[in-house]
């Protein structure tokens, strides 16, 4: 950050830090309108699981393992009475598949035995199940419920510091810092936009700083190369091959 563009942000208002986080979102918005929950899912529990399951890997590895896990286990009765050894064969290419084996069958057995099975629309319900914390509680909530959520991922916390629109590195407190400049109704899809603009354009080690559609609302900008067409060569059209930028 130049000295210039940290003195900006010291003096900016709060009312001056609202205005620009909705500018943020509306250029994000026509930058990524393609921007969305990337795990593939039909129900809110197949949600739900998937979403424990992107734990320390992809999307896309999810996407390619589910279908053959909700083919034989389709949802929370089903999984919670599976045999673990069978779901590992199932998992074990998204990697930690012991782990995440116990912990979607933990999941599975909770909701058949305090939900009768179903996945409960409220947050306060959500983060009583094993493995469940905010963020995950937030996704489900938000994409297959329409409650609006803001999961703070990585790339959420990242950004919110680098964009100023957040001062802490608590994922909890940067999802009250967000929630407060943008309209309920946004709160979702800002948290889409910004996870697709960390992988593809953001970079945690080298930003595209050049080729952002937010360079005069970032006070963060030229961290990253500023060279116009240097920096396009860094933007990433389409989801990660990883499991997060570093």
């Amino acid at each position: 950050m130049t000295a210039d563009r940290a003195r900006a942000l010291a003096r900016e208002t709060p009312l001056g830090r609202t205005r620009r986080a909705r500018r943020i979102d509306r250029a994000l918005a026509e930058r990524y309108p393609d921007a969305r929950c990337e795990l593939d899912f039909r129900t809110p529990f197949e949600l739900l699981v998937a979403t424990v399951l992107s734990a320390q890997t992809t999307d896309v590895r999810v996407n390619l393992t589910t279908p053959a896990l909700f083919a034989r286990w389709p949802d929370a009765t089903a999984l919670a009475a599976a045999d673990p050894e069978q779901v590992e064969e199932v998992l074990r290419p998204t990697g930690f598949f012991r782990a995440k084996t116990r912990a979607v069958i933990g999941l599975s057995a909770a909701l058949v035995e305090r939900f009768a099975g179903e996945v409960p629309p409220r947050m306060a319900d959500l983060v009583t199940l094993p493995g469940v914390g905010r963020k995950t509680a937030n996704v489900v909530l938000g994409n297959a419920f329409g409650i609006p959520g803001l999961p703070v991922d990585t790339h959420v916390l990242r950004l919110s510091g680098r964009l100023g629109l957040s001062t802490s590195e608590d994922p909890l407190v940067v999802e009250q810092d967000l929630c407060g400049l943008v309209e309920k109704r946004d709160w979702t899809m800002l948290s889409h936009r910004l996870i697709v603009h960390g992988r593809r354009t953001c970079h945690a080690r080298r930003p595209a700083c050049g080729a952002c559609p937010l360079l005069t609302d970032c006070p963060s900008a030229g961290i990253g190369e500023m060279d116009p067409d240097r920096a396009a060569a860094l933007v990433r059209s389409g989801p990660e091959s990883r499991a997060e930028d570093v």
